[in-house]
């Protein structure tokens, strides 16, 4: 672990390494995402609007764990505080903007769209914020209070 890094990615990560973990652990929730939806929808019958609500919570979870062990490389357990903080950060931001994109081109711009296209689109557009929140908000981390040692 170098100290080059240490103030401006967490675990003191290379730039590179912490962007794959993050594209990685974003590609594994994504899949989780499609993979709910399309199971919902050809399944179970579930309207694409309805099972992307369930997907997008499934894919929240898959992503909380994955997003702890590679992005920013936790070494401590996780707990429900962190998920609470992850979840908050999901939904308030991210959620909504996923969501809204989603809804926005199959409800009102082009209701033909192929529901994993409009997910797609939607996540690709989301995951800019998602980071930002993420980072800032759920697995932010406290540096120590300066010392004023001699």
């Amino acid at each position: 672990m170098s100290s080059r890094w240490s103030n401006a990615i967490p675990g003191g990560q290379h730039p590179l390494q912490h962007g794959l973990g993050f594209l990685l652990s974003g590609s594994m929730a994504f899949v989780v995402d499609i993979g709910g939806l399309k199971l919902l929808q050809i399944f179970f019958g579930v309207h694409p609007l309805l099972a992307r609500v369930a997907s997008l919570s499934c894919a929240h979870v898959a992503g909380w764990l994955s997003h702890r062990r590679f992005t920013f490389r936790l070494t401590t357990p996780p707990t429900w505080a962190e998920f609470i903080r992850y979840a908050g950060v999901q939904s308030t931001i991210t959620l909504v903007i996923n969501y809204g994109i989603y809804w926005l081109i199959l409800a009102l711009l082009r209701p033909e769209t192929e529901p994993v296209l409009a997910a797609i689109a939607s996540s690709g557009i989301a995951m800019f914020f998602s980071y930002f929140g993420i980072r800032f908000g759920a697995f932010r981390q406290h540096r120590p209070a300066p010392t004023n040692d001699p």
